[in-house]
């Protein structure tokens, strides 16, 4: 019985293996190239607040505001004013207290089908072209592709993601603040905090079904083996850079989609830039993109061929690299 066993073992084994250097294989070959740094025509420009075609700077500008804030937007003609009204409010309060405060808000419309970049470009009038900025994507690029867009046309010192949905407290903006500020001194102005919603886990399992809870624990496992250490919450979209690390991190991203977070904070790991995980203030709001099962499974197997990628060199971590 005991050889028996030792042989089945051996060929369970074997059989691991020789998937493993399949998958591989297949990871290799199947691997995309690096989405080239390239704006249509119609991407170069924004609209002034009177209508008018302005040409978009870039990240490797000298920057001249203090916070950049990028709102990646895809059929969100509903939900952005929400967003939009309370993001807003704040950072006008605080530059009434603060003149020396500059801001900007960058709202990248991501090809959408419904008025979203109509309702952000009412903000853009409001507040003036120098304070809101609409970037209308002539076709869908995915989430990450839409930040990495207005990221590499943003003039701030620090640059914070927000999502459109409106579910993290803005004003929980200075908790990242601090939380990269407590980083210092940053290796080549290089730091990341990123939102983190893991305080809130225990509650959220208590509203989730089992299926729900069981994808979540498996994703969070498999982010933690194969690709990101240390940081509970990969996925959070609201997260604040230095200037320098979202100019190195976003110009080594492959991923425009889903699990574009994951390779984000990969990549800033293999740079050695420090990451501080801030718990946030964050509630649930309806009409998220996401299918639970399906979306679930793409991210799985967008975490093993990260990881598989850059290891057997398909892709590689580049220096920054200038939009075209």
């Amino acid at each position: 019985m005991a050889p028996l066993l030792l042989q089945l073992a051996v060929l369970g084994a074997a059989l691991a293996a020789a998937a493993l250097v399949l998958i591989s294989i297949v990871a290799f070959i199947t691997a995309t190239k690096m989405p080239a740094l390239h704006r249509h025509e119609e991407e170069k420009f924004f609209l002034n607040a009177k209508g008018q075609k302005e040409t978009l700077p870039s990240i490797w500008d000298l920057p001249t505001k203090q916070l950049s804030v990028v709102v990646p937007s895809y059929n969100e003609e509903k939900r952005l004013p929400v967003m939009m009204d309370e993001a807003l409010s704040y950072l006008e309060k605080r530059q009434k207290r603060d003149p020396a405060f500059t801001y900007e808000v960058i709202v990248v419309d991501d090809g959408s089908k419904d008025q979203t970049s109509k309702v952000a470009f009412k903000y853009c009038q409001k507040y003036g072209s120098d304070k809101v900025r609409v970037i209308t994507l002539v076709k869908n690029r995915g989430k990450g592709g839409a930040i990495r867009m207005g990221i590499f046309s943003s003039r701030g010192e620090k640059i914070l993601m927000a999502d459109a949905d409106g579910a993290t407290k803005f004003p929980d903006v200075e908790k990242l603040e601090k939380g990269l500020n407590d980083l210092q001194p940053w290796p080549n102005q290089m730091a990341i905090a990123c939102g983190s919603r893991a305080h809130l886990e225990k509650e959220s399992i208590a509203q989730r079904s089992y299926f729900r809870t069981l994808l979540m624990y498996g994703f969070h496992f498999l982010v933690w083996f194969l690709c990101v250490k240390g940081i509970r919450d990969t996925q959070c979209g609201f997260k604040l850079f230095t200037r320098e690390a979202a100019s190195q991190t976003f110009s080594s991203l492959h991923i425009e989609r889903w699990a574009f977070d994951v390779e984000l904070l990969y990549i800033a790991q293999c740079f050695k830039i420090p990451i501080a995980e801030i718990a946030v203030n964050w509630t649930e709001i309806e009409g998220s993109k996401l299918v639970p099962f399906w979306s679930w499974l793409q991210m799985g197997k967008d975490l093993l061929f990260i990881r598989l990628r850059y290891m057997t060199g398909a892709w590689r971590l580049e220096q920054t690299r200038k939009m075209n």
